[in-house]
């Protein structure tokens, strides 16, 4: 009895997919987010610190997402070539350097100089750290890790907003301190992967194939429109349903939660359905909740709406992750940043899009929005029905 007990002990702790050794990849998913939007609620305090106009400040954000959109079509695979391992120490003590630039920068130049060293560094993060659980997660279970880091994701991206604002209460220059000692914490655990030279580098052929076309115009129809319309809830509950910033942020955050939570759930779906069923069930719910927000006129009712679609949200990003994760096993790195590319541009194309369509109607703007999810739905589909592996395929 004490035997069988302790070997049920064993095989529970083999299942888990937070652990002490994978923590450090689900911190560094959170790290990537929370670095990228820790700025957006302290611009009065750049502004004043700097003395510059918003316009000026504006860079601080713009100056980190050029440098990580154009380094994730590469990242990954220089990430294979030189060794995760020692990429990824680097990336990390990068960021920590970049980001006390930013603590001790004397003028708004230097400022922004750390913020676009920022976005460099964390071009490497997610596409590395994704690969690295793929080496210490059981196929069996590689949703589930994925739902896992995507919480942490998510509760980067919602927390970052709230933790600036509480910095800039003593000072703004505290939560890049705090952002540097994560970061040079994170490089004395970097993910396994020696560097791969000559022959045995990562191959850039199989990143060039049907699949991973579909997987890009995927990615980017996703983040153009349906995972994409964060934007225009804010500007929904601002200006259509005249509601202070502080009440929009607190929507906003609950959507950001609401991914948070459900994203174990999703990861254990995943790994029970297969891909083919989860792309099917995630981009149909994103769809048809994401549709109808613009015709909600209540502000309670919108924060339940927004959540629910936010859930659904969180899980076509899990898909995405785990499609590019196992799509090309040769150059995991190298799939996952060029995904991650394509879906950082749809980020920035979607408000283009849809944003003059919500001047003139705001149902019109969510529906064109959650429309353009349709060609997700194909494109996810199809590349999980095109996988190799047997874990991404439909299995119930």
């Amino acid at each position: 009895m004490v035997i069988q007990r302790a070997a049920q002990r064993s095989a529970g702790r083999a299942d888990r997919v937070l652990t002490r050794e994978t923590l450090p990849y689900y911190l560094g998913g959170f790290l990537g987010p929370f670095g990228t939007l820790v700025v957006i609620s302290i611009y009065p305090e750049l502004r004043q610190s700097f003395d510059a106009s918003t316009g000026q400040v504006n860079w601080a954000f713009s100056g980190y997402m050029i440098p990580l959109a154009v380094l994730l079509l590469v990242s990954g695979t220089i990430g294979e070539r030189f060794g995760r391992r020692r990429v990824t120490r680097l990336t990390f003590l990068g960021y920590a350097a970049a980001s006390m630039l930013c603590v001790l920068a004397p003028s708004l130049g230097w400022f922004v100089t750390g913020r676009v060293l920022q976005g460099a560094c964390n071009a490497f993060v997610t596409p590395l750290l994704i690969a690295g659980l793929t080496e210490v997660i059981a196929p069996a279970r590689l949703g589930r890790a994925i739902g896992v880091f995507s919480s942490f994701q998510a509760a980067g991206g919602a927390l970052a907003p709230l933790a600036g604002g509480l910095a800039a209460l003593v000072d703004w220059r505290l939560v890049f301190v705090l952002v540097a000692v994560v970061a040079f914490g994170l490089s004395t655990r970097p993910p396994p992967g020696e560097p791969r030279p000559a022959a045995s580098a990562p191959p850039i052929r199989p990143l060039l194939t049907a699949r991973m076309a579909l997987l890009w115009i995927g990615s980017f129809t996703a983040a153009a429109g349906p995972i994409g319309v964060g934007v225009l809830v804010g500007l929904y509950l601002r200006d259509v349903l005249d509601v202070g910033s502080s009440v929009a942020g607190v929507v906003l955050l609950l959507g950001g939660l609401s991914a948070m939570v459900f994203g174990p759930t999703w990861g254990r779906l995943l790994d029970a359905w297969g891909a083919v069923r989860a792309c099917a069930v995630a981009t149909v719910g994103a769809i048809v909740l994401t549709a109808p927000i613009g015709l909600i006129a209540r502000v309670p009712v919108t924060a339940l709406a927004w959540m629910a679609a936010s859930a659904f949200v969180g899980f076509v990003v899990i898909n995405i992750q785990n499609l590019a994760a196992i799509a090309v096993p040769d150059n995991r790195g190298g799939a996952l940043s060029s995904v991650l590319a394509f879906r950082f541009i749809g980020h920035a194309v979607g408000p283009l899009l849809w944003v003059p369509v919500f001047e003139t109607s705001a149902a019109w703007a969510f529906a064109g929005a959650a429309a353009l999810g349709t060609i997700t739905f194909a494109t996810l589909v199809g590349a999980a029905m095109r996988s190799a592996e047997p874990h991404a395929r439909l299995t119930g």
